[in-house]
């Protein structure tokens, strides 16, 4: 990666050219690392790649670091050294459990409980939870973190996208009804995981991405189902009537701008009958709903707002009033109400129904409104180039400002975690890396131009286990890709699964395909993920042919059809090596079974199976790299949901994955 080094010298920098490429002054990189701003990495091939210098004044500039000339560069560092050599704490302690810690002056601590306890140190006998740490002229955050979470069951469930699913009750998506419904068939299942049900700006267009919210701490109104609310079979026949002539037509593809019109429609005519509402009992839900208020009437970006609504603490915001704050606060309970539903109809699984965190938000959706003060304003949340990927990818996504985190106490990431643990029995943590550090863009830069900001991870995970602990619920990483080995060895420790795809499970020096024991004891084991391949797709090359019509391949079109000749040879090879699938020929249901069967004998606490593999779709939910040439997200299953759970491949697969259960259970 090649620096800019007329910009560099124009900002005073001393650049080195090199074999290598650029490298930085010493005291920018000092600096860099600092403020946990990597100034170097190790790429996909794990080579070391350096970071050009304009990339860490960026970053640094995104952090509020003024680095752009050498005297600033200066001043910067002899801020930095004040800060690391005095005595007083972070505005966040965190403290695992069982460890005491000493301090540089007596100290009171104010517990949760409102105990107060006069030490000279941090005790190691501290309760688990937020407390208050008061010392000299200071008062800070501490939290009591668990060392890590209880051991996973052996359990087995369903990948479930959920607005794949539909019945003669659904309107046009996959709802909560339908999850409720499929909880109940999901023929012995101990866990449902499902896609990111995070909340929409609830303007047109909908954004069909789940990954991509307005806010993660909230719920998507378009999952709701009209039938199941009180209210409407309270209603008059009429009004009853006039809803149902509501719901939409139905379409090869989901839409969901029609859906949601649909829907809300349908709550226009039932809020006249609600009862009062109370703005005081949450005003975090109070908040978001203003925001709903303000995007309908100013639109779905506050960045584009009047000037004095482009905060939520401004004064022509706080005295901003409209029945409509009122209206999405009741809509906001209601999806409550039947996300609890839906729980407890999980409530015998071994885990449950497990969430889905996205890795971050739209920044200009209601989260990037509301929590504009502890995140990176300008940041693009992204990766750096891979073999996949080789000019990087900008998610456009807003990421956490670690330094506010910790003079916040960490507050809007706790009040999140404890939102979504609600309603979950598990959480699935999408880039689970990004919790160690995450790739920032800075604005005007290509995301290969960006770096790595480093986050604390004994804060973040500790949080993470503190609140899952609190909820008795199971915590799972995405840590596909280019992971480095103390984020592996960190989840193994805290007893938090990672995921192990079978796509991916490889020896990577040779190539081949891992065997069933050499998988991880501490993983969720799944053929594939919602931005891969299905198991059908994959045999029948789909992904080959439609990257190919979309000109997305990475190599030509002969290279890649012959890579996937080699891999679906290995992995039959793999399957009868295992003893599961005796001819080769065999048709793709019986291949597919074959691939649980192996699935079913790797040591992985948890197996999940995706109801795109059992029904042999062969289109992937997401196709990563595209927009709209291809309708990722908008895709539903071919079977209506009493056809599935009724389907022979989907009894026979839940029938391979019970008997593993009972196997396991009987040691």
């Amino acid at each position: 990666m090649l620096a800019d080094v007329g910009n560099v010298a124009a900002a005073g920098i001393k650049a080195v050219t090199d074999d290598e490429g650029v490298r930085m002054d010493e005291r920018l990189a000092a600096l860099a690392e600092a403020h946990g701003v990597a100034t170097w990495y190790e790429n996909f091939q794990r080579r070391r790649t350096e970071v050009a210098p304009d990339s860490v004044i960026g970053v640094l500039g995104l952090l509020g670091v003024d680095a752009g000339t050498p005297d600033a560069v200066g001043a910067a560092l002899a801020a930095t050294r004040d800060r690391d050599h005095g005595d007083r704490l972070p505005g966040t302690v965190v403290l695992r459990e069982g460890q005491g810690r000493p301090l540089p002056a007596p100290a009171e601590i104010t517990l949760e409980d409102g105990t107060v306890r006069t030490v000279a140190g941090l005790p190691a006998d501290l309760p688990l939870g937020w407390h208050r740490l008061a010392t000299g002229d200071q008062e800070v955050t501490l939290v009591v973190v668990p060392a890590g979470l209880p051991e996973a069951p052996e359990s087995w469930g369903w990948m479930v996208q959920l607005y794949t699913l539909h019945s003669a009750q659904s309107w046009g998506i996959g709802d909560l009804g339908d999850l409720r419904s499929f909880v109940e068939r999901s023929a012995g299942a101990g866990m449902v995981v499902l896609n990111p049900l995070h909340a929409i700006t609830p303007v047109p267009p909908v954004p069909a991405s789940p990954y991509s919210p307005s806010s993660r701490r909230f719920a998507n109104p378009v999952y709701l189902r009209i039938s199941d609310i009180p209210l409407f079979a309270a209603a008059p026949p009429a009004v009853r009537e006039q809803i149902e002539r509501l719901r939409p037509a139905a379409s090869g593809l989901i839409d969901y701008t029609a859906v949601w019109a649909a829907k809300l429609a349908a709550l226009e005519l039932l809020w006249p009958l609600a009862g009062p509402v109370d703005l005081d009992a949450d005003p975090g839900l109070t908040d978001f709903a203003r925001f709903c208020a303000l995007a309908e009437e100013h639109g779905p970006d506050w960045q584009k707002w009047p000037e004095q609504l482009r905060h939520p603490d401004a004064p022509a915001v706080r005295a901003y009033r409209s029945d409509r704050i009122l209206f999405h606060v009741w809509v906001q309970g209601l999806v409550a109400e039947q996300l609890d539903t839906a729980r407890e109809a999980a409530s015998g699984m071994a885990v449950g129904i497990v969430h889905d965190l996205a890795v971050g938000i739209d920044p200009a959706g209601a989260d990037g409104w509301l929590l504009q003060d502890v995140l990176a304003a300008g940041v693009r949340a992204g990766a750096p180039p891979d073999a996949f990927n080789q000019l990087g990818q900008d998610w456009g996504l807003a990421a956490w400002r670690p330094d506010r985190l910790v003079a916040s106490g960490y507050a809007a990431y706790r009040d999140m975690l404890r939102r979504i643990f609600r309603h979950a029995g598990g959480l699935r943590v999408d880039h689970v890396a990004g919790l160690w550090r995450l790739w920032w863009v800075p604005p005007g830069m290509g995301p290969a131009e960006g770096t790595y900001v480093r986050y604390d991870p004994e804060a973040m995970l500790g949080i993470l286990a503190l609140e899952a602990h609190r909820a008795g619920a199971v915590v799972i990483g995405e840590d596909l890709g280019t992971v480095l080995p103390e984020m592996t060895a960190t989840l193994e420790r805290m007893n938090m699964l990672g995921s192990s795809v079978l796509w991916f499970t490889r020896d990577w020096d040779t190539g081949e395909f891992r065997p069933a024991a050499g998988y991880r004891r501490n993983a969720l084991a799944s053929i594939s993920t919602h931005d891969l391949p299905t198991a059908a797709g994959f045999l029948a090359g789909e992904q080959v042919e439609v990257r190919a019509e979309l000109g997305q391949l990475a190599g030509t079109v002969e290279q890649e059809w012959a890579t996937w000749r080699a891999d679906r040879a290995a992995l039959l090879e793999l399957l009868e090596s295992e003893g599961v699938l005796e001819n080769r020929e065999a048709d793709p249901a019986e291949i597919v079974l074959a691939m649980h069967e192996f699935l079913a004998r790797t040591p992985c606490r948890l197996v999940a199976a995706s109801l795109h593999d059992v029904l042999l779709e062969r289109r992937q939910p997401n196709l990563p790299g595209t927009f709209d040439e291809y309708p990722n997200w908008r895709i539903p299953l071919a079977a209506p949901l009493p056809e599935l759970t009724g389907d022979p491949l989907f009894l026979r697969v839940a029938a391979i994955l019970n008997t593993r259960r009972e196997e396991r259970e009987t040691r």
